[in-house]
């Protein structure tokens, strides 16, 4: 089965400030250093989903050689920016995707391999990580919900499917709080990502 991603930078990053997609993870940025764990996991084709800042974020990303694409309408909500980032594989056509929301920043390459392992081997469709009893992401949808998420209401988004398929979920147990940790404001970096990492970059 074949896997491929989604990663979502298309918001504004009010409550940050400036671009998260651009900030640093030691030497690299929040795109880089996922983009980085999904290609350790085994995970080649990567679609990264601009939106807000996009002329900025695409100049951090000379490195990328997977696709690029611009949701011109990330102001209705992220499920836009799924959608977007679904179509954009074309004929490619992946058995599934795992969705990676850029706050989520410090997610691992562990993570990522479990959560498509479960995918693989269980046959469910939606597959989800659990920490601290909260569900958390990224999220593997599998090609069979590509529809369900195309047709979602875009005030939910992609937790409209995932309630009306309670039976197609898998839950995956974490210790990784990674999955559950929002990077949405400075004292969210400072506290989680800069002082772990500066000397480091």
């Amino acid at each position: 089965m074949v896997v491929g991603a989604v990663v979502l930078a298309a918001g504004a990053s009010l409550r940050m400030g400036s671009p998260k997609a651009i900030l640093r993870i030691g030497d690299e940025t929040f795109v880089q250093h996922i983009v980085g764990q999904l290609h350790d996991a085994g995970v080649r084709d990567v679609v990264v989903v601009l939106g807000a800042d996009a002329d900025e974020i695409r100049s951090s990303l000379s490195w990328f050689g997977g696709t690029i694409v611009v949701n011109h309408g990330w102001k209705e909500g992220q499920l836009t920016s799924v959608v977007a980032g679904l179509n954009a594989f074309g004929n490619r056509k992946p058995d599934g995707v795992v969705i990676c929301p850029v706050d989520r920043p410090l997610i691992s390459h562990t993570l990522i391999d479990d959560l498509i392992k479960a995918f693989r081997e269980s046959g469910k469709s939606i597959v989800i990580p659990v920490c601290q009893g909260r569900r958390g992401h990224p999220t593997v949808f599998s090609s069979r919900m590509f529809d369900s998420l195309r047709d979602a209401p875009v005030t939910v988004g992609a937790r409209h499917v995932v309630r009306n398929h309670p039976n197609d979920v898998l839950e995956v147990s974490t210790g990784e709080e990674s999955c559950i940790l929002n990077i949405d404001t400075q004292d969210d970096y400072e506290s989680h990502v800069a002082h772990v990492y500066r000397g480091k970059g």
